[in-house]
């Protein structure tokens, strides 16, 4: 992460983002059209890449941080709750649930959405925990407004997530995104209404809360990525880059 120093955002510069925004809603419908029993998890990646380039960007998270990221996006299946690693290996089976996250640079610009798809038909617990989730992200963003404070913003997620049974991640978070990928603020999806920084027109973020069928602890695999759920239960997450208004809130990565 940089200093603390929150940038705001020019007109011409979210505007920018908002172009990234709409390729990176553009590119998660088209690759979450691929999900079904029987495909690898690197075909998705692999059609991403090729679709990201053959438009002329760049996929964000391909070489990023330490150790570098392998692949062009996230897949994180089941029990992982986030970074997971495309593989040959890993085959989409009946009632599987995945998170595709997909970050393509625009122009400098980072356009930032995650989604989770049902693989074929889910089960029941399957099915309420990535509505909850979704749900989640929606109320996380109705909190959004200028002069409110960060915390609003986890008030609302766990309040709703925890009250239809589920927990909130802690270690993860959303972040300040424009042309830097992760930057200050960072927005937990916990905390307390009137707590955290206060939110001002021009702040750009991601709010992406992951929601845990079980506990909201996690373990980290030996390839310095994939997050999983310590009692390997169901993990879901939705995710959208969305900038503080005047009068409110815009969502930048919205399909259209």
């Amino acid at each position: 992460m940089g200093s603390e120093q929150i940038t705001l955002l020019s007109q011409r510069e979210i505007e920018g983002m908002r172009r990234a925004g709409q390729v990176a809603a553009e590119l998660l419908n088209h690759v979450g059209k691929m999900v079904k029993p029987g495909i690898s998890t690197l075909e998705i990646n692999d059609e991403a890449e090729r679709w990201t380039k053959e438009r002329g960007f760049k996929s964000a998270p391909l070489g990023y941080g330490k150790p570098p990221f392998p692949k062009s996006i996230c897949t994180s299946v089941n029990e992982v709750i986030c970074h997971g690693i495309p593989s040959a290996k890993q085959i989409l089976k009946e009632g599987d649930i995945i998170n595709i996250d997909v970050t393509p640079i625009v122009d400098g610009y980072h356009g930032d959405t995650s989604r989770t798809f049902f693989v074929g038909t889910p089960s029941p617990t399957a099915k309420k925990l990535v509505e909850v989730t979704e749900e989640c992200l929606y109320r996380g963003i109705a909190a959004v407004k200028p002069g409110g404070r960060i915390g609003d913003i986890g008030a609302a997620i766990q309040k709703y997530a925890e009250a239809e049974g589920f927990s909130v991640v802690r270690d993860f978070v959303g972040h300040g995104v424009s042309r830097v990928f992760h930057a200050p603020p960072q927005i937990p999806h916990y905390g307390r209404q009137g707590k955290g920084k206060r939110l001002r027109s021009g702040m750009v973020f991601t709010i992406e809360p992951m929601i845990n069928e079980g506990t909201w602890k996690h373990d980290i695999l030996s390839d310095g990525w994939t997050a999983l759920t310590k009692d390997r239960k169901l993990s879901a997450q939705f995710e959208h880059t969305i900038a503080v208004t005047v009068d409110g809130v815009e969502i930048l990565t919205k399909p259209q």
